[in-house]
């Protein structure tokens, strides 16, 4: 039995490892100053993050991005996290890992407190255990075998059971903190603890001592003698709190001791706008006091004395006390191994309870806006989407000065702060915006044949007819880093396309991103639907942006290779678009032109380096070394101040090598170049089935069929035959411009314009026909005639 071991059998166990616990508490009794770094061992997969631990109590914090520097933290757990499904026993599994979450909590250098239930269940399963095996044994000796299957356990007195799990409870704390070579305490309190002052000043005096000591005070209402809650006893103002459930003597501690944060684990996600299970029953992020009013409460847990009800009632009144508050579900096996860690971080898990209100929409309100502005956007006529395209063509230059002013106060804040190739990506230019108007009018153009147009008709019977259209994807995430341009390109690709937009840029482009938006948002006015492109300006991380699944249709991220992998990471149920790396190849065939392959070298190089399209590994044929052809590209190079890497083979032909190459499956991003020597055409096109990532590769040579061997047998989103690198572009290509470049296989390939963001669906219109007219002896047959498809003027 559990109960068995954690009671007795662990005990010699825990007598050795007492006085080395105890001392090792006590060296730690010297709290560590808020701005000292602490090195501390990892034990698990969780990684230990040290962060400036100082704060004021008072109030609250306001953002859940601040709850980092939450120094002293209660986490209550609610029965339903520490029982199991049956009720009888605890759930080892989970209570396992929330220790090893508080554990690296408390390594941190933080205060960690927990308030448990717990104690019924665990006494429970231990008086079941008994009372079977006594009743067990007095059926054997007086009524035989035959009549074991006939016992009946008796209703369990709930006290009784508090009294008989407490010490086991308590027993299984003990050895679990003792892995991460922490200390823990019990403390057993009732509400008379609370209203009897001496008490109190006892209570708090005791919880002071342990967190000096480094020792997680482990706290829980005392069961077995507390009576049985008032009816009407309740929250009663900011200085008194009923404590009836442990959500209440949670609360109550968390206002005593000035804690700054309090984590309530249940079994539910966290706050709903109507009971949980319902159709309509949406999350509820942020919850403001006051706002009870629009919440519809269901019935309590399965398990423990409070309901979710009482859970926000403990949690305004801990709020109003100056502590923040998170509830949040500890049970989801999902979730449940990161979910502290995941709350003090601050990422967007459960409620989180917030006295400040943001002065513009929320995420998901945003969201709400750009699908059904989308949904208007795309029901009107293509001249008229095309007219907002125009009109915000027409402001990027019109209001140029506004936009180059507020691109200066970008620039100056980021001014040594950022890498040189990131400040050329955030500056913009009268070039640049009127290289953008000119895009602009070139998608305005194409969006005349776009959303709704006939791709497919098809007659299956008589009177039956089949059509497939054009339609937009929906509601589009991008997220770009250091590129405003990129926000009016995106922009007037979905206003094309018919989809809504949210848009999440980075901070070191916040001024302009901000005019730009306003311009668009005053392009889309004239038609009415200036909600269907939103940019997002609030603390959203972007991972808890890639997990809004019932909001977003397609997640875009422009930017780093990092910055793609992190969101192709992070996105649950999403598909993402893009590439994560561009390690572009260009292969000098032996009967390559001297005269092309300096201009395409330098170009895709040196045009610009940081660019996704830039070329990052050079092949060489090995008949070209040592020939006047190779020496000029070096020349070039040397004086272009690239920096070379050579691949393993370019070396060995070397006596004095450049720097040999770490990986050849590198983006320099850079005037970085690596150089490698193939035999063939096939070797140069299975080294860039290797280390390319599919996203643009070319070959330069003369020979006609080297070359379409080379783009029939390159299986990457853009082949070149003696063209730059650089040319991999939606605006060069003719798209006006490009949301990104996909390397994935499925929808869209390569630079990704208006086609792009579009998906079809099946219109069929039918007079009162059925399947099973259709049957084997029905009177219709299918007909399945392919008909013309009608042609769009879109002159």
């Amino acid at each position: 039995m559990l109960s068995q071991v954690c009671s007795s059998g662990s005990q010699p166990f825990r007598q050795r490892l007492l006085p080395w616990v105890q001392s090792t508490a006590l060296s730690r009794s010297h709290r560590v100053q808020p701005s000292a770094i602490r090195h501390v061992r990892s034990w698990s997969n969780i990684p230990f993050i040290t962060v400036p631990l100082s704060r004021t109590h008072g109030k609250s914090f306001a953002h859940r991005s601040e709850l980092k520097h939450a120094k002293r933290i209660v986490v209550k757990l609610g029965s339903a996290v520490v029982t199991r499904g049956d009720e009888c026993g605890l759930a080892l599994g989970r209570l396992a890992s929330i220790v090893e979450q508080v554990s690296v909590l408390q390594n941190q250098g933080r205060e960690m407190m927990l308030v448990t239930s717990g104690a019924v269940a665990f006494g429970k399963q231990r008086l079941r255990h008994e009372i079977l095996l006594s009743q067990s044994v007095r059926q054997a000796l007086h009524s035989g075998q035959n009549q074991l299957k006939e016992m009946a356990i008796p209703v369990l007195e709930a006290r009784a059971c508090a009294a008989a799990g407490q010490s086991g409870l308590m027993a299984l704390y003990e050895a679990m903190f003792t892995q991460y070579s922490i200390c823990a305490a019990q403390i057993l309190v009732t509400n008379l603890d609370f209203h009897d002052e001496q008490k109190r000043r006892n209570l708090n005096g005791t919880l002071h001592e342990l967190l000096r000591m480094n020792i997680v005070p482990i706290v829980n209402t005392n069961d077995a003698v507390v009576p049985p809650a008032e009816p009407n006893s309740d929250l009663q103002g900011v200085n008194v709190i009923s404590v009836k459930d442990n959500d209440s003597l949670a609360a109550r501690l968390a206002v005593e001791m000035k804690t700054d944060l309090l984590i309530v684990l249940s079994d539910v996600e966290g706050l709903f706008d109507s009971p949980p299970g319902s159709d309509d029953a949406k999350l509820i992020d942020i919850f403001y006091p006051g706002d009870q009013q629009s919440v519809t409460f269901g019935t309590k847990s399965r398990v423990g004395m409070g309901g979710m009800e009482a859970k926000v009632k403990a949690a305004l009144w801990a709020l109003q006390g100056g502590t923040s508050v998170v509830i949040a579900n500890g049970t989801h096996p999902k979730v449940s191994g990161h979910v502290i860690t995941d709350i003090v971080e601050g990422k967007k898990v459960g409620t989180f309870f917030s006295e400040v209100k943001p002065a513009g929409p929320t995420v998901e309100q945003q969201g709400e806006m750009a699908r059904s502005g989308g949904r208007m956007l795309a029901t009107l006529e293509p001249e008229q989407r095309a007219e907002i395209i125009h009109h915000l063509a027409d402001l990027l230059t019109d209001q140029r000065d506004e936009i180059l002013l507020a691109n200066k106060k970008d620039l100056e804040e980021a001014e040594g702060r950022l890498a040189a190739p990131l400040l050329k990506r955030l500056s913009l230019s009268t070039s640049k915006l009127n290289s953008l108007a000119i895009g602009l009018r070139q998608i305005a153009a194409s969006s005349q044949d776009s959303v709704g147009r006939v791709l497919r008709r098809t007659r299956i019977a008589k009177n039956l007819e089949l059509e497939q259209v054009a339609v937009p994807i929906g509601v589009l995430l991008v997220i770009f880093e250091s590129r405003p341009d990129c926000l009016p390109q995106v922009a007037a690709l979905a206003i094309a396309s018919g989809n809504g937009l949210l848009l999440k840029g980075g901070k070191e482009a916040t001024h302009s991103n901000r005019i730009l938006h306003l311009l668009a948002q005053e392009a889309l006015s004239i038609h009415g639907v200036k909600e269907a492109i939103q940019l997002v300006n609030t603390r959203e991380e972007v991972e808890d942006l890639c997990r809004l699944d019932k909001m977003i249709d397609l997640i875009i991220p422009r930017g780093s290779s990092q910055l793609v992998r992190d969101i192709q990471k992070a996105a649950k149920g999403i598909p993402v678009m893009g590439h994560s790396e561009g390690i572009c190849h260009m292969y000098v065939d032996s009967e390559a032109s001297v005269d092309k392959v300096t201009r395409l070298v330098r170009d895709s190089k040196c045009e610009y380096p940081a660019a996704c399209n830039a070329l990052e590994t050079l092949l060489i044929h090995r008949d070209l070394l040592r020939t006047p052809l190779f020496d000029q590209i070096i020349d070039m190079l040397r004086v272009e101040q690239v920096k070379i890497h050579a691949g393993p083979k370019f070396a060995s032909y070397l006596t004095f090598s450049p720097s040999e190459v770490k990986s050849l499956r590198t983006e320099y991003g850079d005037l970085e170049l690596c150089i490698e020597v193939v035999d063939s055409v096939q070797e140069a096109i299975d080294h860039i089935h290797k280390y390319g990532s599919s996203h643009t590769d070319v070959i330069v040579t003369e020979n006609e069929k080297t070359a379409e061997f080379f783009l029939q047998h390159v299986d990457s989103a853009c082949v070149f035959w003696n063209a730059s690198t650089r040319f991999s572009d939606g605006y060069r290509f003719g798209l006006g411009a490009e949301v990104g470049i996909s390397t994935s296989r499925i929808h869209a390939r390569g630079p990704v314009g208006l086609e792009g963001l579009l998906t079809t669906k099946w219109l069929l219109r039918g007079q009162d026909h059925v399947v099973s007219d259709f049957s084997e002896h029905g009177s219709l047959k299918y007909l399945h005639e392919n008909l013309p498809v009608p042609q769009r003027n879109t002159n």
